[in-house]
């Protein structure tokens, strides 16, 4: 039994004396054989939560189990408890069996087009009309999300190559229906203005990245509840893939820098805006894992308050996702650090204990 006491954040406005944690649930009262049981104290966060995260990617497409469980271990020691799988070309169903292993929400493949993404990571279709059935059956193999890669660079056009949509308008409006037919929510990769629009036509539920976003489509994100995912540690890597791209795609690699430059800027005209902000760490592929607070400390670099911050990483990333928090009987999934996350961010870096199933790590 553990008694966990101090400051308990439970979400923005309620702050409890103490939690206990027996038989890896939850209580808010004071269970029986307390005096048995063994306490932490300090400031106790819901486990946090990325909502972009790829377990079982590596730099060349799906790695192996061996090599999977070694980065989910590591976002768990990060304090990462809670993973929604934003796409990864491995069935990483498994993890669900392990409990030394954060819960995880898997969203199936990412879906996307043939030399339209990066290779080896999506499951690509010659058709683009087949995206609406691809939705159902990735929303049958997920845990209720489906993944799209809405634009990448289209090497085709040469020189003049540029970020464009994958997805004709119509064919991205069926895609999404199918999808929410099936009982999944839908989430979009986007770095570009364009694809916007027929995303927020099509009812999308989630903007991965979003830096292409303009003041009157971050209004309307903000106005119907849409979330975004910034993925910093990721947009800071746009002006070194520009200057990869420089030589033969000189109008890409302007863009992707452009989006660079004011990569701060970005995330703090969505959070005044009111757009809901989730935080991902986009590892796997080119970002470590165990790399969400490093992710959390640029969105409070850009301006977002660490408060905020700190809930969109945990209690209300939980509520949007459907999983409790610290609530009476939830699974004892909690983060210990020795000062207040709320203040700052940078304590998120060394937790004092990790607590996942009611175990600590």
């Amino acid at each position: 039994m553990l008694r966990l006491s101090g400051a308990v954040l439970v979400d923005d406005e309620t702050v409890l004396e103490e939690v206990w944690a027996a038989d890896g649930k939850l209580s808010r009262t004071r269970p029986p054989r307390a005096d048995a049981a063994t306490e932490l104290t300090g400031w106790v966060v819901p486990g946090l939560v990325d909502v972009h995260c790829h377990i079982g990617l590596g730099p060349d497409g799906a790695v192996t189990v061996e090599d999977a469980v070694a980065q989910a271990r590591a976002d768990r020691d990060a304090g990462t408890l809670l993973v929604r799988d934003a796409g990864s070309p491995m069935d990483n169903s498994w993890v669900h069996d392990r409990a030394d292993l954060p819960r995880l929400i898997r969203a199936g493949h990412h879906l996307a087009r043939p030399k339209r993404y990066l290779r080896n990571y999506a499951r690509e279709l010659d058709d683009v009309a087949e995206l609406p059935a691809a939705c159902a059956e990735e929303a049958r193999r997920g845990d209720g999300w489906v993944k799209l890669v809405a634009d990448w660079i289209d090497r085709s056009a040469g020189a003049d190559a540029d970020l464009t949509p994958l997805w004709p308008p119509e064919v991205l409006r069926d895609a999404v229906a199918a999808a929410h037919e099936a009982g999944a929510r839908v989430t979009a990769h986007t770095f570009s203005h364009e694809a916007i629009g027929p995303l927020l036509d099509a009812g999308i539920d989630g903007i991965e990245h979003g830096t292409g976003m303009d003041p009157d489509q971050i209004a309307e994100a903000a106005r119907r509840g849409i979330p975004v995912t910034p993925t910093l540690l990721q947009v800071g890597r746009f002006a070194e893939i520009a200057a990869q791209a420089d030589p033969k795609y000189p109008v890409y690699a302007a863009r992707m820098r452009r989006m660079h430059t004011c990569r701060y800027e970005h995330v703090a005209h969505l959070h005044d805006a009111g757009v809901p902000l989730l935080m991902g760490s986009d590892a796997g592929g080119t970002i470590g894992h165990g790399s969400l607070p490093a992710e959390l400390a640029e969105v409070v670099r850009a301006g977002v308050p660490a408060g905020d911050v700190l809930a969109a990483a945990s209690w209300r990333a939980r509520a949007f996702l459907g999983a409790p928090g610290i609530d009476e009987g939830a699974g004892a999934d909690v983060v210990v650090y020795d000062a207040d996350p709320r203040q700052d961010i940078s304590v998120l870096v060394k937790p004092t204990a990790v607590i996942l199933r009611g175990q600590r790590f």
